[in-house]
């Protein structure tokens, strides 16, 4: 592999889809948790998992006059009599006129959609020049993403991997699957290198019913075989969004003066030259970053980037922008065609 990987990054985020505002009438604990959820230095200093992802989801929604996903499937699955307090724009007034009688019309995908979140804990994601590393905001993405969908009625399942897959939590919605996806979150770990192949094929050869597959990572890992695993669940019909997690470092270099970078995962030592390193690093990164947009474009997956010092609301904001922009069916044709098209950050 080669060494930029463990200290690149990627080009500069993508610009933000979905408008992000505060809620201009907390009191002075709504403040103090807005400031909290907002700022991850601050969100990043509370040890609870689940009090991090909540305050985030309630910092999100404090900015939203209705929930974001809310008709997003397309999928009808069956009517139920409208109850007082149901939102009218789910009523099928076409039936009302031929029956005289309301309806709420429920779609397949509110009703049992299935996400599984994959996320990376190999070593290179235990880098972090900030108070916390990107495995640490991974975790509270991962969890944020788990307690939002929660709130949804979503089934929600979870799978840790490196090199191998460590941990696979099914995608169920019961009372109490929340604290275990958290438990599983929160388990310390090694880690070692990154295989992005194994969980995709996993997810893709378990998982019988369509649903939304979110890769939480840093991406810094072989290219090579990523879009056939990318294909083979956008031809099975899953949702597929990236949400690529970078430490500032990653995106700006900042060396000096001539130093000894080590590997993370590998051990490998390399002596830089500051100013022929940071022209190759920018080269490297940019080219890994082409490529991998490239393979998301060719099979139909979303990708988003973002550094470890940005609100976590805007990663948030960035699935469920994807969530509502991306066609539930995947096209079968041409699916798999070009696969052999591969990106940057080779061996």
């Amino acid at each position: 592999m080669s060494w930029f990987q463990r200290f690149s990054g990627t080009s500069q985020p993508d610009a933000r889809q979905a408008s992000r505002s505060g809620n201009s009438s907390a009191t002075a604990t709504g403040r103090t948790d807005a400031a909290a959820s907002m700022d991850p230095h601050a969100l990043m200093r509370i040890k609870n998992l689940q009090l991090r992802s909540k305050l985030v989801v309630e910092g999100f929604f404090g900015g939203l006059h209705r929930s974001p996903l809310h008709g997003a499937s397309v999928e009808f699955s069956e009517y139920r009599s409208y109850s007082p307090g149901d939102d009218p724009r789910g009523l099928d007034w076409k039936l009302f006129a031929r029956t005289d009688r309301y309806y709420i019309k429920k779609f397949e995908d509110e009703t049992n959609r299935r996400c599984h979140l994959l996320v990376d804990q190999s070593q290179s994601m235990a880098y972090g020049s900030l108070e916390y590393s990107k495995m640490d905001y991974a975790r509270t993405l991962a969890a944020t993403l788990a307690y939002f969908l929660t709130l949804q009625r979503d089934h929600v399942g979870l799978m840790t991997f490196d090199e191998a897959i460590a941990d696979v939590v099914p995608a169920r919605s019961r009372t109490g699957h929340l604290r275990q996806i958290l438990a599983c979150l929160d388990r310390p770990t090694a880690g070692k290198g990154t295989n992005l192949n194994r969980p995709l094929s996993q997810i893709a050869a378990v998982t019988q019913r369509r649903g939304l597959v979110v890769l939480i990572s840093d991406m810094l890992a072989p290219t090579d075989e990523l879009q056939r695993s990318l294909a083979l669940l956008r031809s099975r019909q899953h949702e597929v969004i990236v949400l690529r997690v970078l430490d500032p470092n990653e995106v700006e270099i900042s060396v000096d003066q001539s130093k000894v970078l080590v590997d993370m995962e590998t051990g490998r030592k390399i002596q830089v030259d500051p100013d022929a390193t940071r022209r190759s690093y920018q080269t490297a990164f940019r080219e890994h970053a082409d490529g991998l947009q490239a393979i998301c474009n060719a099979v139909g997956a979303a990708i988003y980037t973002t550094t470890t010092d940005q609100p976590l609301q805007d990663s948030l904001s960035d699935f469920v922008s994807a969530h509502q922009r991306r066609p539930i069916a995947a096209s079968r044709a041409g699916m798999l065609g070009g696969v052999g098209a591969g990106g940057g950050g080779g061996s």
